[in-house]
């Protein structure tokens, strides 16, 4: 199967537009617009025809959908060690949100504690996008029966200046105030998170329906003023 071409005949314009304008970051022209259904279907051909290794093998890709086939093909492995080389090599290929947030691998969900020693690692690296897919599978995937008290404090030393990470800390921190809130709050009582992170948590703390109304009023009260 010739994988380019079939994108190519894939694509809608409209939708390519439409994409361009949702990732700004990269170049437009990598942006051949097909549809996610479309992607998912191809991928599940790649992996009964036996393209798949063959095609994550070649890094980089051309294009932003060649990423996405590349990401639900990670997703559908079942070996764990298998899996998590694999996203190792994808990640410093991995330039945008949309790619990143796409990876969501099913083979790691039997083996959390050894994931989570690989996420740490990840979390110390200094690429935008592995930073952030660390937080993600810390959020995803250990806010619940997996959850360690230690876990906040490692997404809140997360340093960077990059919107996306911080973004991503920030959904990091609202969703750990609804499962978490004994260990998420004090974070906002002390103010352990830079004064963006801070805020933009509270926001989207407070835009929930999972928060209780006496936490969304001590929330609001623990905002940062902007000056």
């Amino acid at each position: 199967m010739d994988i380019k071409a079939k994108l190519h005949a894939l694509s809608d314009a409209g939708y390519a537009a439409f994409q361009r304008r949702l990732i700004p970051n990269i170049p437009p022209e990598t942006i051949i617009g097909v549809r996610t259904p479309e992607l998912r279907k191809l991928a599940k051909e790649m992996i009964k025809s036996g393209e798949a290794d063959g095609f994550i093998a070649s890094l980089p890709h051309d294009s932003f959908e060649e990423n996405q086939l590349h990401a639900f093909i990670i997703n559908a492995c079942r070996d764990f060690g298998e899996c998590v080389a694999d996203i190792d090599r994808f990640l410093p290929h991995v330039d945008n949100w949309a790619t990143c947030d796409v990876i969501s691998p099913k083979a790691v969900k039997k083996h959390l504690p050894e994931f989570y020693e690989k996420i740490k690692e990840w979390l110390r690296s200094d690429r935008v996008y592995t930073v952030r897919f660390g937080v993600e599978m810390l959020l995803n995937l250990y806010l619940d029966g997996a959850f360690l008290p230690e876990m906040p404090a490692l997404v809140a030393a997360v340093s960077s200046g990059e919107y996306y990470v911080r973004m991503v800390v920030a959904w990091y921190f609202a969703e750990a105030l609804a499962k978490q809130p004994a260990t998420a709050m004090p974070f906002f009582e002390e103010r352990r998170l830079d004064k963006w992170t801070h805020n933009k948590a509270i926001q989207k703390a407070v835009e929930s329906y999972r928060i209780p109304p006496e936490m969304k009023a001590e929330l609001k009260a623990h905002r940062m003023a902007r000056r």
